[in-house]
C-alpha cells in the first residue's frame, strides 16, 4: 500500500476507545474517501466487534496491534491513559489525534509534543466547537473583542467522569478564545462547585487578557437546560453564535454623516455540518500531507494550561 504521503493510497486508520464518542470517530472515519479504518481497539471487546459492524475493520482488545498497521490514529480514551496510549504511536512518527483535554497535567502533555517533535509526528488535539460550522463563519468578524460572554451548560451525562467540568467543558471555550485573542491571559478569577460528583460540576471564570478583552464563562454539567452560546461584543459589532443550533447573527453600528448611526444586521447563513466529522477530515488531510492540523498539539497545551489556571483559582478562592 502507499503511503500517507502518496495520492493514489488510502490513509490507513485506526482509533482506539470506542465508548460515548470514539464511536462517532470510527463510523466517521468509516465513511470517508480514501481513508481505511484498519481497526478499532477497546477494553470491552463487544463494543469495538459494534463499532467496527459493516466495516472491514478488525476488532481489538490490544491497541499495540494497530502499531504496524496505521498511518493515523483517533485516540478517545480516558484522559487519564492519552499519554501512555499515545506515547508508542507518536514514538513510531505515527499521526495521533488526541480528544480533549489532551492529558491529564502540563507536563504530560509536554512530554506528548516532546515525542511528535522528535518523531516528526503530526499531533492533534480534538477542540471539536473549533470547527462548528457557525463558528468558522464567524471567525473572519472576529477582529478585537473587549468583552466575550458565554454560557456552555447541560444535564448531567451519561458517561463516565474522570476529570471535572473545567476540563471537560470549559476548555472548549479556553480554547476558542485564545485562538481568538493570542495575547497574554492576565488575569483569572473563579469560583466552582461539586454538586454531583466529588469533582467541579459548574463553574464560572473571569478571565483578563493584555489585550484588553474580558471574558465571562459559565460552564456546568448539572444544568436543565442545554446551552451552548457565546457573545462577542467589539467596536462597532455585536457578533451571538449559537453551538448547538450552528446559528450566527451579527449586527452593526453603520455611521451615517450628518444623521444618527444605525444598527444593522441580523442572522448570517450558515451551511450546517457535523463538527466531528469536519475535524477528522482535517486531521486525515494532516496526516496525509504531513501539515500542522486545525488545533495542534501546541494549542491543546496552552488550552490546557489556561484550564489549569481556572481550576487553581478555584481552589485559591481568587
Amino acid at each position: 500500500m502507499s503511503g500517507p504521503g502518496s495520492s493514489n493510497g488510502a490513509l490507513r486508520v485506526g482509533v482506539v476507545g470506542v465508548g460515548h464518542l470514539g464511536k462517532h470517530h470510527a463510523r466517521l472515519l468509516a465513511a470517508m474517501p480514501d481513508v481505511r479504518l484498519v481497526g478499532v481497539a477497546d477494553l470491552v471487546l463487544d463494543r469495538a466487534r459494534a463499532a467496527t459492524a459493516g466495516t472491514s475493520a478488525e476488532p481489538m482488545t490490544d491497541a499495540r496491534v494497530l502499531l504496524d498497521r496505521v498511518d493515523a490514529v483517533s485516540l478517545a480514551v480516558p484522559t487519564i491513559d492519552h499519554l501512555s496510549v499515545a506515547r508508542p504511536f507518536l514514538e513510531r512518527g505515527i499521526a495521533v489525534l488526541v480528544e480533549k483535554p489532551m492529558a491529564s497535567s502540563v507536563a504530560e502533555a509536554e512530554e506528548m509534543l516532546a515525542l511528535a517533535a522528535t518523531s516528526g509526528a503530526v499531533l492533534a488535539v480534538g477542540h471539536t466547537e473549533r470547527f462548528n460550522p457557525a463558528m468558522t463563519a464567524a471567525r473572519p468578524l472576529l477582529g478585537t473583542p473587549r468583552f466575550v460572554e458565554i454560557h456552555r451548560m447541560s444535564g448531567f451525562p451519561e458517561r463516565s467522569l474522570d476529570i471535572d467540568v473545567i476540563f471537560d467543558v470549559m476548555i472548549h471555550d479556553l480554547d476558542i478564545i485564545q485562538a481568538i485573542d493570542g495575547s497574554e491571559v492576565v488575569g483569572v478569577e473563579a469560583v466552582g462547585v461539586p454538586v454531583l460528583t466529588p469533582k467541579i460540576d459548574i463553574c464560572n471564570a473571569r478571565i483578563k487578557f493584555a489585550s484588553g478583552c474580558t471574558v465571562n464563562i459559565t460552564a456546568s454539567r448539572i444544568s436543565r437546560d442545554k446551552i451552548r452560546k457565546v457573545r462577542f461584543f467589539q467596536p462597532d459589532m455585536y457578533i451571538s453564535i449559537d453551538y448547538g443550533a450552528q446559528e450566527l447573527e451579527v449586527w452593526r453600528l453603520r455611521h451615517r454623516p450628518g444623521d444618527r448611526p444605525v444598527i444593522e444586521g441580523g442572522p448570517v447563513e450558515v451551511t450546517r455540518d457535523e463538527p466531528l466529522k469536519r475535524e477528522l477530515e482535517d486531521f486525515v488531510a494532516a496526516a496525509r500531507d504531513r501539515r500542522a492540523p486545525g488545533v495542534s498539539g501546541a494549542e491543546g497545551l496552552r488550552a490546557l494550561k489556561l484550564a489549569t489556571r481556572v481550576a487553581e483559582a478555584v481552589e485559591t478562592g481568587k
